[in-house]
């Protein structure tokens, strides 16, 4: 078996927020395109609810499941790992339940190869239930597996908890690829191995352009409060926020030159086009989308969230901008006229994206198949 013939792919994908989300639809377009079937999605989320936007652009059925998530503090705003844990134990019935739904949607579409979008009931799975169909995991995550990649100071009980979580999320897994935004070297010894982005194709269709204004993305909308202090000292500069504010309106104009914005992916999209700089929490898709359009960009990571901390990092790196830890734009306003534009070259990494992919998997099946004659030979 190869990838020169015809392969079902299923997805399992952990839900919480956009990020792997997009990755899978996007994944899913390259896939139809190189005349694959996506056969459907398994989506992990707390509350047992699949995003609007991803029903609409996900060509497959897609079937939700509870799968653990973190909790935030309400008081600091930051990642609150204590609650985070507690949390996973309480549900612990309702998480066996899902393993068992998981394992049943499995055996009904019996896909050639599960695609794990670091969901760790996916991970779970694949140990215990040991289904033939290999895995394999894909997420920006997994390139913090590997030893070149340079990681904050002193937070090594971050680096541990993060990373054992995320080798939860790969148990049983047939290869992990390791999502970068630049390319990298592989560890290979642990079957890490570096791909280009996965992006919405609706970014290569853009022609930015640049306005006189900041776009903001946040990814917890309590952190609003600094952005409105900021803006107090600095009511000239013109601030599009997209939040995620349950019940907020469609736009909310705070103030002539501040607007909040529901969260709406098409058009973000629009509006990072014509803006002069991005200013987000440092989730990889957002950062990655400012890289490909040429916008400087300011990564803000979440309080306390490891993850974030490491992408503002890998993201300075990268050369997409610079990173900051609360919503004062004043230091990022001071260092667009100095970015250096890298769009050329991040284009064309994520250019090879799909060839990248399918060439990943394809080698799967050909050491199954290498390795199938000397099983028979043996077994004789």
């Amino acid at each position: 078996m190869g990838l020169r013939g015809f392969m079902k792919y299923l997805f399992i994908i952990q839900g919480e927020g956009r990020g792997h989300l997009t990755q899978a639809i996007a994944l899913s377009e390259m896939l139809y395109k190189s005349n694959h079937e996506v056969v459907g999605a398994l989506v992990g989320s707390a509350d047992g609810n699949i995003p609007e936007f991803f029903t609409e652009k996900f060509q497959s059925p897609s079937v939700a499941f509870a799968s653990p998530c973190l909790v935030y503090c309400k008081k600091t705003k930051g990642l609150d790992i204590r609650k985070t844990l507690v949390n996973s134990i309480f549900r612990l019935k309702t998480y066996i339940s899902s393993l068992q739904k998981i394992n049943t949607i499995i055996n009904q579409l019996n896909p050639d190869v599960i695609i794990n979008f670091y969901d760790v009931l996916g991970g779970i799975h694949q140990f215990f239930f040991r289904p033939k169909v290999p895995m394999v995991c894909v997420a920006h995550q997994y390139l913090l597996l590997n030893p070149d990649f340079k990681h904050p100071k002193n937070h090594w009980l971050d680096k541990f908890l993060v990373n054992t979580n995320t080798r939860i999320t790969a148990l049983g897994a047939t290869k992990k690829l390791a999502l970068s935004f630049t390319p990298f070297s592989n560890y290979e010894t642990q079957n890490i191995y570096t791909i280009p982005p996965l992006l919405r194709p609706e970014i290569t269709q853009i022609s930015p352009t640049t306005e006189n204004y900041i776009l903001v993305y946040m990814t917890q909308h309590s952190l609003a409060d600094e952005l409105l202090k900021w803006h107090a000292k600095n009511p000239k500069v013109m601030v599009h926020c997209f939040w995620d504010k349950p019940q907020s309106t469609e736009v909310y104009k705070y103030s002539k030159n501040l607007h909040f914005h529901r969260i709406n992916g098409q058009k973000f999209l629009e509006m990072m086009q014509n803006c002069k700089g991005l200013v987000t929490t440092a989730g990889f898709e957002s950062v990655c989308e400012a890289m490909y359009l040429g916008k400087p960009t300011m990564m803000i990571p979440v309080p306390k969230h490891y993850e974030q901390a490491c992408n503002a990092l890998d993201g300075k790196r990268a050369g997409a901008g610079i990173s900051g830890v609360k919503f004062d734009l004043t230091a990022f306003l001071d260092y667009i006229p100095s970015h250096k534009d890298t769009r050329s070259d991040f284009q064309t990494w994520h250019s090879r994206s799909s060839f990248v992919f399918l060439r990943e998997i394809e080698s799967i099946f050909e050491q199954i198949e290498q390795f199938q004659p000397l099983l028979t030979e043996t077994a004789l």
